[in-house]
């Protein structure tokens, strides 16, 4: 067993617990997926694959087997109930709500020694209880967590999106965009989904969630996508039409 921490980006506070590193697993998943049309996905009778859709990014995932036991030394809290060490991890797959009103899972990293040091969200936890005392009450808890990383903005895009902080940099972002010239390799392209019949009567996304996903949840940024791609009714955005999303550090200079 190794002594790992997650330490809670807004709050700074510390968990500390122990890692079981046999058990580690990193998932890598590339940012592909089949491609859609207005009428569900594309069909045709010459196809030998799935048509894709390569829209950059990705995920990673990390599912980690963490052990707690009320009767291990150095522990911080001395309780019966083992529950009461785990619960502030299994509180991080909680959705909180953001000072933008968007609810959404706390910012956490991932720290064990010098190696990992990895910013994420927490997906997804289950816990195994065992050893109940005659009140019922677990003394040990075999806990599993996925962890899903969260890219680091490089300098430049994070100055950039600590300046979309500010309301009034934010209403003028897309102002002086067609006097960049943004390398196409750096701008995403998203595919806009629901409202077809593929899409088992889901709505069809809205245009201020998509700049939610793109830039650093200020929904607000929505006319930044709209300008950059000549959107004259952002009401009502057609399933299966592809967004050029220009990236965050260009939005303040």
């Amino acid at each position: 067993m190794e002594r790992v921490a997650f330490l809670i980006e807004k709050t700074g506070e510390r968990l500390g617990c122990l890692l079981n590193p046999e058990s580690l697993v990193v998932r890598r998943m590339a940012g592909v997926r089949p491609r859609r049309s207005a009428g569900g996905e594309l069909t045709g009778a010459g196809l030998a694959d799935d048509p894709l859709l390569y829209t950059g990014g990705g995920r990673t995932e990390l599912e980690l087997d963490l052990l707690f036991d009320v009767n291990l030394a150095g522990s911080s809290i001395t309780t019966e109930d083992v529950r009461d060490l785990t619960r502030p991890l299994v509180n991080l797959a909680e959705n909180s709500s953001g000072d933008d009103t968007l609810r959404r899972p706390p910012l956490v990293r991932f720290v064990w020694g010098k190696s990992w040091n990895i910013p994420g969200v927490v997906t997804a936890v289950s816990e195994r209880l065992e050893q109940f005392t005659p009140e019922g009450a677990p003394q040990r808890s075999w806990l599993r967590m996925r962890l899903v990383r969260v890219g680091e903005l490089p300098p430049q895009a994070a100055s950039a999106a600590a300046g979309l902080q500010d309301g009034a940099l934010a209403s003028k972002a897309w102002e002086g965009l067609e006097e960049l010239n943004i390398p196409e390799q750096n701008v995403a392209v998203h595919e806009v989904f629901g409202g077809g019949e593929g899409d088992q009567g889901q709505a069809a996304q809205r245009i201020d969630e998509i700049a939610a996903r793109y830039y650093d949840d200020r929904p607000e940024l929505w006319r930044v996508i709209a300008w950059f791609n000549s959107i004259d009714d952002p009401l009502r955005l057609l399933p299966g039409r592809l967004l050029r999303i220009p990236p965050v550090a260009y939005l303040v200079r």
